[in-house]
C-alpha cells in the first residue's frame, strides 16, 4: 500500500454508494482518516465497519443543508483533533430525459441537490481551508488542501439525452473553475473529476431505462467503476502541494458520445 495521503483527513458527501464510497475506500487504503455523509445511515455505518470506526467517521444527512455541512467540519476536530484539508463534493443524483421529456416534478430537487447543495459545500470548505492557511500552524507548501468536485462528461459535453441533469453539471463545472481561480492564488487546490459512463446506482435513481443502458454498455464497455474515478482523485490530491491537476475528464475507452 502507498500511504499517499497518510495525515490527511477527508471530507465525502454522498458516500453510501458508487463513486463516493470508493472514494472513502481509496482514501483509507491510502493513509487518510474520513469523515462519510449521505442520507442512508445504515449504509454510512455498514462502511464504516468495513473500512475501521478508526479511520471513519459517520454524519449522516442532507449534504444541501447548511447544518449537515457544519457538522462535517465539526466531526473532524471532535474525532481527529484537525481541520479537514480534503473535501470532496460528491453528493447528487441524475434525471433521464431532456428539457422536453424529463419529469419536471423532479427539476427543483435535482437543482436543490446537485447544484445549489454542491456551491454550499465547496463554499463551506472554501472558507474554512483559506482560513486554515491563513491561521494554522502549516503553510500550503506543507500541507496541501484540496476541495474536489466530482462534475460530469455532460458538464462540458451537450447531450440531449440528460440534459437537464447535464445543466447542473455545466453550472457545478463552472462554479468549480471559478473558485479554483478565486482560492488557488490562496493555496488551496479545486480539481474537477467529470467522469463518463460509470456504472452505479447512479443509473437507477436517475430513472434511464434498463434497456437502454444494457444496450450502451454493449456497445461502448466496458463502462468505469467507481473505483477508477476514486483512483484518479487519490493520485491528483496526493501530488506535491505545488503541482495541481485541476481537470481531469474520465471516458470509457470506447465511449465516443458525448
Amino acid at each position: 500500500m502507498q500511504d499517499w495521503l497518510e495525515g490527511r483527513i477527508a471530507i465525502v458527501t454522498g458516500a453510501s454508494a458508487g463513486i463516493g464510497a470508493a472514494i472513502a475506500r481509496d482514501c483509507v487504503t491510502h493513509g487518510a482518516r474520513v469523515i462519510i455523509n449521505a442520507r442512508r445511515e445504515v449504509k454510512l455505518h455498514e462502511l464504516a465497519q468495513e473500512l475501521g470506526s478508526d479511520r471513519v467517521v459517520c454524519v449522516a444527512g442532507d449534504a444541501a443543508e447548511d447544518t449537515t455541512i457544519d457538522r462535517l467540519f465539526k466531526a473532524a476536530h471532535e474525532h481527529f483533533e484537525d481541520e479537514a484539508d480534503l473535501v470532496v463534493v460528491n453528493a447528487g443524483r441524475g434525471l433521464d430525459g431532456s428539457i422536453t421529456t424529463s419529469d419536471t416534478g423532479q427539476w427543483e430537487e435535482m437543482i436543490r441537490t446537485n447544484l445549489l447543495g454542491a456551491a454550499r459545500l465547496m463554499r463551506a470548505a472554501a472558507l474554512h481551508l483559506v482560513y486554515d492557511i491563513e491561521h494554522g500552524d502549516a503553510d500550503w507548501q506543507q500541507r496541501a488542501r484540496d476541495i474536489v468536485v466530482i462534475g460530469s462528461n455532460v458538464g462540458r459535453h451537450i447531450s440531449p439525452f440528460s440534459s437537464m441533469y447535464g445543466s447542473t453539471k455545466f453550472a457545478v463545472n463552472s462554479l468549480a473553475e471559478a473558485l479554483r481561480r478565486e482560492i488557488g492564488p490562496k493555496g488551496v487546490r479545486v480539481s474537477l473529476i467529470e467522469p463518463g459512463f460509470v456504472r452505479s446506482e447512479f443509473q437507477g435513481v436517475a430513472g434511464y431505462d434498463d434497456t437502454w443502458f444494457a444496450e450502451v454498455v454493449d456497445r461502448i464497455g466496458p463502462v468505469l467503476t467507481p473505483e477508477d474515478c476514486a483512483e484518479i482523485i487519490s493520485f491528483i490530491v496526493s501530488r506535491p502541494p505545488a503541482v495541481h491537476l485541476s481537470d481531469a475528464l474520465i471516458r470509457p475507452t470506447r465511449q465516443d458520445y458525448p
